[in-house]
């Protein structure tokens, strides 16, 4: 025992010798006392230069020396660990130096000086090692017990020897920094002075770079010296991890936020390889990463050693919280995006998976901190969707370790968090349902607490959070949530599945949905648009009210959100609509599939492309069923002809590959597979079903064959399948094909040629086929047998059995039979061929016609087919066409005893025809009549000029619709060849918008649109008005129709026609004439009749015109058009230009009423600099600032024109009229008073200048928006609940057109406006708006997002976050009032109870402010 004694004895003896020897080189000795007690007199804060000669002596030290000196040390630490029962050994260091002569004091100032010189961006490699090497040298000082008694420790010193980490780091490793992160989208508007410069991506944050860097020198580092730095800063970490095992920082929680900042810090200073282990006990010297041992370092922090366990997870957790986020947070300055390159989402993953071990080791200390946590991912997250994504599997992740408690607690969080006034909070609580959704479902037994069960069920997040969704007012929410809707059918849950088919099977219960009123009710105050380091603490949200819709209405509004006026709504919506009837949760009805069809059609090009994409899809996965096919076709054909080019090419890719791919060599018996037997459907519903779509088709052929995709290969595997059971498919294809193709199988075809002369049984659509190829194919066969097949062809014609789509196909074919490169040979072979049949048609009618009894026992189908083999063989044959031929056209129009003697007698065939009377012939006959009739005119000039006065007059007088139908038709077929002679009977034709036949109206809108469209008919006289009057048409399909007309055909045509017919509309739809100029077109009494819509009871439809007028207007243009009311109605009425009788007073009426309209408000002044601030992207960035910039810039030019003109123009118009409208004491002074509120809101403190002239008139107008602002005030307050909830009153538009109260009514200034809709509600469609008064009737409270106001302690007053300015209080009531962390600065909250609350005091609900206002009209009372 002695002998063990005497070599410990003799070994610390030694160890002590080695650590003096090894202190020699600092020279302590030598350095001056004074130095030494000025350096601890500055606190640490600045370097204190040596002598310059010493100095650079010192700067000169090398690494060797400091790691054997500190290798010294911790050997000393571990023999005072392994005798800390002994109290001498425990003072074995200090007692040593103090024996030795070395002084603690100057040792630490003389490490001191190398810490504080590394901290400078100029210094050099080896300054930054020694500076490193003395900062592990003081920390493993200070772990040593007795450094406190010894006063080694100094708070200032620790934390510089902390930061010293990222001061040596090379910020930049020879990267530029500026590309290095990306700008946080929470961040300010306004561009500050920078605070620092943002690292790199994967590495460490720079405290203290708030100094200016321009100058700085650019230093460039080898990777040896990076190497050198990279061990000191191991060396450094590891003197850390040991202070922490021995060192308590208890009392010292500004150094445990410290520790916490710098170990988050170095989470991404290097890559791990492998994963990390997160082990309680680890040796030190084994963890071979820097990012491993600040993991180890965080979870030292989190031992009850370094004070309460709940402080210190709080503070790990929201240093963890920017690692989740991949964020850069500096202290107290904004967190930024970084991008989210390998390495940072390697060391977020990492972050994850440490947050789940603490999770597992402390469990119930760590889930309510585990709770804040995912809120403030959640709440702190931006708008950017890979982050986003990146977020929601985070919260996957972490709330996988929570109870089912914790679980219901966080969803019913979320569900509150998912009515948020910031759009991108809506956004996020959607995609965190869907992660949620991938986990297994958490039974409601594993709950206790009965109030939390209900959130547990996958159908809570499906039905409450994200199908409530679908009403968001923001677009972007609104399509998000209708695609994880879709999503949502994919997963592989069957719970899922079920909550789906229950929100729109018609045959399931009534769900539970969102509130009507918190989308309407989220209040412009709430948003905080800057990104403000919250204090990392429970974020609540309040308010859980639901209301109940029923399966049908979701289906119906479904397919309202497909034709939503924003894009990418309409995209999710057909991605969720494809969802639905892919998996049969809705029928494949017609109105379902037709809607994915009209979207092929859509005005936006990436609309079109996703609905081709929906329809290729749903066939895919319902190959066989017919009315998926029909609508497959109905969708893709036209998008054949579509304007963009890429919506072509993609339709004809799809064409390709459905009906061209796999069309293969066929034999008897043979299997088709269900891509055969697909493509054989499709040709056949062409065929038969969707004729209509032919023309399409043949576009797509007449593209193909530019590009040779037919090869003989294909034409051979197509002609084997004429004989087939789907012949009839192959005749279609073989029909386009043969057009450009020159080599076919000419044996088949004329085979099929005879089979089809000889047998009836063959169906219409294949002999139209046949006859199309044998017309293709005529130039490549002989004489012999072309004459052959003429004759077969005319006799077949002459039987008049055929169908008249085989007729016209069958005079085609004649037609490429006799076609010769000699004209004049053409044209005798037709008149030989063609003259014959109308011979023949001729002589049928006269047969019937001119025998006094030939309409009885009249065979109509017979005589339909001999007009119309007289109408189509006479194009080809005018000279055949005689005098008698038309008479007995005309006879089948007229009364047949008109015309009777005249055709028996030969009289000229001039005689004048009034109109058609009618005869005993059938309808349908006399339909077909016109039809041929207008055929003849086609050839003949005087017979248009004979028969458009008929025409005129039989659309006039006509009671037969079909006849009236083709009438229009025929006129607008005449107009376009004869235009000059056509255009005097245009008011005839756009006379039938009004017809009292839908078909005619939608008939006339039609041709008439291509005949503008093509410059044949230009907008003269009352055209254009008569197109408006169809847009208020009784029948929604015409209105809507004229619409798109109006929009997307006519007006690309002309820019201007809106603005230059506006003011003319009011005079015309009120049947006003005294104008000098307006309303002075030629029309008849009839047709004025039809047209007006003067009168009350037209008033919504007037201004429905207007509205829609104004809409379509740009800023020039209505402009413009508000000085043209000034010049030509108001000034008008001022001079008694025109007077104010009856009709003139309804005019002015009027006239005020629409400049009252907010449609009339200029864009570039109503709306706010930037856009919606809901829809605002987010992001920080140049662009953005630019366009905002130049938006406010703008407004405000236009702002003061507008003004300008104002009060140089309108004010003394005003003023004129006021006095003449209260001369005559008119009503419509109330008109003029609520068109003066309504515009001088935006200049409500300039009242008295605009009306400087009109004292009298200025207080008025004071009066009325005080009153109207009390009134509005009062209304806020009735929506606000004084008690623990209050609903968010509706934000308000700057225009307030609503209709002034009764309070004001008795002054006889005020009229109520059009109705208008709720602006809250502005961005539902009507139809939802109808919806959503509907459920309004329902006894149902609305959810509050107004977050009541919360009286904060004293105490926590002072705990505000750093960035958080004075005077906002900081309470953010959501319903569970759990914990208060820790502000940036380390404060710690004197109460857990304490609330956020994000509501600055000017923007709080005012209180009701008394008025003390007085109508100027009224004298006060004595």
């Amino acid at each position: 025992m002695r002998n063990g004694c005497e070599r410990a004895d003799f070994k610390l003896i030694q160890n002590n010798m080695d650590l003096i020897s090894a202190l020699q080189f600092l020279r302590l000795n030598e350095i001056p006392s004074a130095w030494v007690d000025e350096v601890w007199d500055l606190e640490f804060t600045e370097r204190k230069q040596l002598d310059e000669a010493f100095g650079e002596e010192l700067e000169i030290i090398k690494e060797k020396d400091f790691k054997k000196l500190y290798q010294c040390l911790l050997l000393h630490s571990a023999e005072v660990q392994q005798s800390a029962g002994r109290d001498e050994a425990s003072q074995n260091v200090w007692v040593t130096l103090g024996d030795n002569g070395v002084s603690v004091k100057c040792l630490v100032a003389v490490l001191s000086s190398f810490v504080l010189a590394a901290k400078a961006k100029t210094a050099n490699v080896q300054v930054r090692v020694s500076g490193l090497h003395a900062a592990s040298l003081y920390l493993l000082l200070l772990g040593i017990p007795g450094s406190i008694a010894n006063k080694v420790f100094h708070e200032v010193l620790m934390d510089t020897c902390l930061e010293l980490t990222s001061h040596c780091w090379p910020q930049d490793c020879g990267k530029k920094r500026k590309k290095d992160g990306l700008k946080s989208s929470q961040t300010d508007g306004k561009r500050a002075k920078p605070q620092r410069k943002d690292t790199s991506e994967g590495q460490m944050e720079v405290d203290g770079a708030e100094e200016e860097e321009e100058d700085e020198e650019r230093l460039h580092f080898s990777s040896q010296d990076l190497m050198r730095i990279r061990d000191g800063v191991v060396y450094l970490v590891q003197s850390l991890l040991r202070l922490l095992q021995t060192f308590s920082l208890k009392d010292r929680q500004q150094s445990v936020t410290n520790f916490a900042q710098i170990f988050s810090s170095l989470l991404s200073f290097e890559p791990v390889v492998g994963e990390p282990t997160f082990a309680a006990d680890q040796d030190i010297t084994e963890l071979r990463s820097v990012p491993e041992m600040a993991f180890y370092g965080l979870q030292l922090l989190c031992s009850p050693q370094h004070g309460d366990q709940k402080e210190s997870l709080c503070r790990v957790f929201h240093r963890l919280l920017y690692v989740v986020l991949m964020m850069k947070k500096s202290r107290g300055g904004k967190p930024s995006l970084l991008v989210p390159s390998q390495a940072v989402l390697a060391t977020r993953n990492q972050a994850i998976s440490f947050v789940c071990h603490l999770v597992e080791e402390l469990k119930e200390l760590a889930q309510p901190f585990l709770q804040i946590l995912l809120q403030h991912i959640c709440y702190q997250m931006v708008e950017k969707s890979e982050f986003r994504s990146h977020g929601a599997q985070a919260v996957g992740m972490l709330t996988s370790q929570m109870a089912s408690k914790d679980y219901a607690c966080f969803v019913k969080w979320l569900f509150n968090l998912s009515r948020h006034s910031k759009m991108v909070h809506r956004l996020f609580s959607v995609d965190v349902v869907m992660t949620l959704l991938e986990q297994p479902e958490r039974r409601s037994e594993d709950c206790q607490d009965p109030e939390l069960a209900c959130f547990l069920p996958h159908e809570f997040l499906i039905q409450n959070v994200l199908f409530a969704r679908r009403m968001d007012d923001s677009p972007t929410v609104q399509g998000h949530a209708l695609s994880c809707l879709a999503q949502c059918l994919e997963l592989p849950s069957l719970n899922v599945t079920r909550a789906v088919h229950n929100l729109f099977s018609t045959t399931g219960t009534q769900t539970v949905m969102e509130s009507q009123f918190p989308e309407e009710s989220h209040s412009s105050q709430q948003t905080q648009k800057t990104y403000r380091s919250l204090p990392f603490r429970t974020v609540e949200i309040s308010g859980t009210v639901s209301t109940s819709c029923d399966a049908k209405e979701n289906v119906a509004l479904l397919l309202r959100r497909v034709k939503d006026p924003k894009t990418n709504v309409r995209k999710s919506a057909l991605q969720a609509l494809l969802g639905l009837l892919k998996h049969n949760v809705i029928p494949t009805s017609q109105e379902n599939l037709s809607t994915l069809s009209e979207r092929c059609r859509d005005p936006a090009v990436s609309v079109k492309k996703k609905a081709l994409q929906c329809l290729g899809e749903l066939l895919a996965g319902k190959p066989e069923c017919s009315v998926v096919q029909k609508a497959w076709l109905q969708g893709v054909l036209p998008a054949v002809m579509d304007s963009e080019s890429s919506v072509q090419d993609k339709a004809l890719e799809a064409l390709d590959q459905m009906l061209l791919k796999h069309v293969k060599s066929y034999s008897a018996g043979q299997h088709l597979d269900a891509s055969q037997k697909l493509t054989w459907a499709l040709l056949d519903l062409l065929c038969h079903d969707c004729q209509n779509l032919r023309r399409y088709f043949s576009k797509a052929f007449t593209i193909w064959s530019k590009q040779n995709m037919f090869t003989p290969t294909f034409v051979t595997n197509l002609i084997s399948h004429t004989e087939s059971d789907h012949a009839d498919g192959a005749w279609l294809l073989l029909s386009k094909v043969s057009a450009s193709s020159s080599k076919l199988p000419y044996d088949r075809i004329l085979e099929a040629w005879d089979k089809m002369i000889n047998s009836e049984t063959v169906p219409v659509a294949t002999c139209c086929h046949i006859l199309c190829v044998v017309g293709n194919i005529a130039a490549h066969l002989n004489d012999h047998t072309k004459d052959m097949m003429v004759g077969d062809l005319m006799s077949w014609l002459k039987t008049f059995t055929l169908s008249l789509e085989v007729i016209n196909a069958a005079v085609e074919t004649l037609h490429q039979m006799g076609h010769n490169t000699d004209i004049k040979k053409t044209q005798a072979f037709l008149n030989q061929h063609c003259g014959e049949l109308v011979s023949v048609s001729e002589a049928y009618l006269a047969s019937i016609i001119l025998k006094g009894k030939g309409t009885q026992n009249l065979n109509e189908e017979l005589m339909i087919k001999h007009l119309h083999t007289l109408g189509v063989a006479s194009l080809h044959c005018p000279a055949k066409v005689g005098k008698r031929t038309v008479l007995l056209v005309e006879s089948v129009l007229t009364a047949q005893s008109d015309r009777v003697t005249e055709l028996q007698e030969e009289l000229p065939a001039s005689q004048p025809l009034s109109q058609f009377r009618e005869n005993s012939l059938p309808t349908r006959i006399r339909a077909h009549g016109v039809i041929t009739l207008g055929k003849l005119c086609l050839q003949h000039e005087e017979l248009v000029q004979k028969y458009l006065p008929v025409f005129a007059r039989e659309l006039e007088v006509g009671t037969e619709v079909a006849v009236r139908n083709n009438v229009v038709v025929v006129m607008c077929d005449l107009c376009v060849r004869y235009t000059n002679i056509v255009d005097h009977y245009i008011p005839n034709i756009s006379a039938c918008l009004r017809d009292s036949e839908a078909v005619v109206r939608e008939q006339t809108l039609i041709m008439l649109t291509n005949l503008l469209q093509e410059e044949f008919v230009k907008w003269k006289g009352s055209l254009f008005f008569r197109f408006m009057v169809a847009l208020v048409d009784p029948d929604p399909a015409i209105a809507s129709l004229c619409e798109y007309c109006l929009l997307h055909r006519l007006l690309k045509k002309n820019p201007e026609m809106f603005s230059q017919h506006f003011i003319e509309s009011i005079f015309h739809f009120n049947s006003y004439n005294k104008h000098k100029a307006y309303n002075k077109f030629p029309q008849t009494e009839r047709e004025r009749v039809q047209f007006s819509l003067k009168g009350d009871k037209h008033r919504e439809k007037r201004f429905r015109i207007y509205r829609f007028l104004l809409e379509n207007c740009t800023d020039a243009q209505r402009f413009n058009i508000f000085n043209k009311v000034n010049q030509t109605v108001l000034a008008c009425f001022a001079d008694a230009e025109l007077p104010l009788d009856a009709d003139g007073a309804e005019i002015l009426s009027e006239t005020f009423n629409v400049l009252s309209l907010k449609e009339m408000k200029l864009q570039a002044v109503s709306a706010p600099a930037g856009g919606h601030a809901e829809e605002e992207p987010e992001e920080e960035n140049m662009a953005h600032m630019a366009k905002t910039v130049l938006q406010a810039a703008q407004k405000k030019v236009v702002s003061q024109v507008q003004k300008k003109v104002f009060i140089e123009h309108t004010v003394p118009l005003i003023i004129s009229l006021k006095t003449l409208l209260e001369q005559k004491r008119s009503p419509v002074l109330r008109d003029l008073m609520t068109y003066l509120q309504v515009t001088m809101q935006d200049y409500r403190n300039e009242v008295k200048e605009f009306f400087a002239g009109d004292e009298q008139l200025a207080a008025e107008v004071e009066f009325a928006l005080k009153t109207a602002e009390k009134e509005k005030e009062d209304e806020q307050m009735d929506n606000s609940s004084l008690g623990g909830e209050a609903r968010t009153p509706t934000a308000q538009p700057s225009v307030h057109v609503t209709p002034v109260k009764s309070r004001l009514l008795h002054l006889n200034f005020t009229t109520p406006q059009p109705p208008r809709p709720n602006p809250g509600s502005a961005r539902l469609v009507h139809t939802d708006r109808r919806v959503g008064r509907s459920r309004e009737k329902e006894n149902v409270q609305s959810k509050s997002i107004t977050l009541e106001k919360t009286v904060m302690s004293k105490g926590a007053v002072n705990n505000r976050a750093i960035s958080t300015p004075k005077g906002f209080s900081v309470n953010f009531t959501f319903d569970e009032g759990i914990s208060a962390i820790f502000s940036d600065q380390g404060t710690s909250l004197s109460g857990e109870m304490s609330v956020l609350h994000l509501r600055s005091n000017e923007q709080r609900t005012p209180e009701v402010r008394q008025w003390d206002v007085q109508s100027p009209l009224r004298p006060k009372r004595k």
